[in-house]
């Protein structure tokens, strides 16, 4: 008998009652140590005192009334964004997914009302993941995720990750309407696209006149010690995909744009029920606050030194569990020589929450204001995790 919950996920036996800063309680009390943040989503941590302050006063006044009406508490949040950013316009909506749905039918919007209908292709890069959405998984191409939902959304274009030089630039023709890109993928085991490339791709689109696509739902929100992870290449895009850090846990997502790069967003052709609803728009607009106060993000930078640091030395001490350390910022990965799914579940022993991602990685995504002390502990608690996988192995 079919489960009441759509079984589409491998759950850990896990379940959680409370949440506070880096460490989540099950209900028997047992502590863990978070270093998976809902998947890069709780950036300030669990039950963050601002946001619940703002979510709480918020919701006795307002909830809902739909995008026919002005929504202050959305204009605020997206005249924030504007301020911090390339952008010139902002979209809200409720995901990531969606948030790559409307960067599709913008970039392809652009070219036809410039009299180009025929330019709608979009240029990919193997293990990306831009969600789970038609468009979102004819855009990875990933064999996992279209297998059995044929048939896909035409018009992508998939090269290899960190594609360049007469390969790209040949695919970029006159058919290709943007290039969409993760400055790091996360779901892809934590891969930086170098400063060059992502420079470089922006030179290829100013020369072909292709939009630039970034998703950075992931390595967004202050996660890397900038706003946005592009911006330390200096390579802005022409649109990009915001979610999970910016609602701090609340559903939200966004996609930013030039005024240029909106232009073929007109009344009636995009629209969302809750998108930018006043809930979710007082809480991010309350994470914008925190992230972008003077020293938060030098404090990101700091302490994802210490990490790395130590992870650096967790590596060196398990040669027979890990490989290497990848990431910006506290956007980090361990490549593992064992199972990282068996990592992941040592992890569960050590009362440790880590996340795996394709290529035999394990994600260490800890919330922006994890402390240096739980910073010690989580690399003393993988550590512990990582001898017990050796022991382990010689029995």
């Amino acid at each position: 008998m079919i489960p009441t919950v759509l079984p589409t996920y491998s759950r850990a036996p896990l379940s959680f009652v409370q949440g506070e800063g880096s460490w989540l309680m099950t209900g028997d009390g047992t502590r863990y140590l978070d270093l998976g943040a809902g998947i890069a989503v709780n950036a300030l941590g669990h039950a963050h005192p601002a946001l619940v302050e703002a979510l709480t006063d918020q919701a006795g006044r307002l909830w809902h009334v739909s995008n026919l009406y002005e929504i202050p508490q959305q204009q605020a949040l997206a005249d924030a964004l504007v301020e911090k950013t390339f952008a010139d316009t902002v979209f809200f909506t409720n995901s990531g997914t969606e948030a790559c749905e409307l960067a599709v039918k913008m970039a392809r919007k652009y070219w036809h009302d410039k009299g180009q209908p025929g330019r709608v292709n979009i240029v990919t890069f193997s293990g990306a993941f831009h969600g789970r959405s038609s468009a979102g998984i004819a855009a990875a191409g990933s064999g996992k995720m279209i297998d059995g939902f044929a048939p896909l959304l035409p018009g992508f274009i998939h090269l290899p990750f960190a594609t360049h030089g007469s390969v790209l630039s040949n695919a970029v023709d006159e058919t290709v309407a943007a290039i969409m890109v993760e400055p790091i993928q996360g779901e892809g085991g934590i891969r930086p696209l170098p400063d060059a490339c992502l420079k470089g791709l922006r030179q290829l689109c100013d020369e072909t006149g292709a939009l630039l696509i970034y998703d950075e739902v992931q390595c967004g929100m202050g996660r890397t010690g900038r706003l946005f992870a592009h911006e330390w290449a200096g390579a802005m895009p022409d649109i990009m995909m915001v979610a999970k850090g910016i609602g701090g846990g609340f559903p939200l997502g966004a996609v930013l744009a030039t005024e240029d790069a909106a232009s073929g967003m007109v009344v009636g052709s995009h629209g969302s029920t809750y998108g930018g609803n006043p809930l979710a728009c007082a809480v991010g607009k309350r994470v914008m606050e925190i992230v972008a106060e003077e020293g938060f993000l030098d404090e990101v930078t700091r302490k994802a030194a210490l990490m790395r640091q130590r992870l650096e030395g967790l590596v060196a001490a398990h040669p027979d569990v890990f490989e290497e350390v990848r990431g910006l910022g506290l956007m980090l990965g361990l490549k593992c020589r064992v199972a990282n799914t068996g990592v992941v579940q040592a992890g569960y022993a050590q009362k440790l929450l880590i996340v795996p991602a394709a290529d035999n990685v394990v994600r260490l995504l800890p919330a922006l204001t994890i402390s240096d002390d739980e910073i010690a502990e989580a690399v003393a608690r993988l550590d512990a995790a990582a001898a017990a996988l050796t022991k382990e192995s010689d029995a």
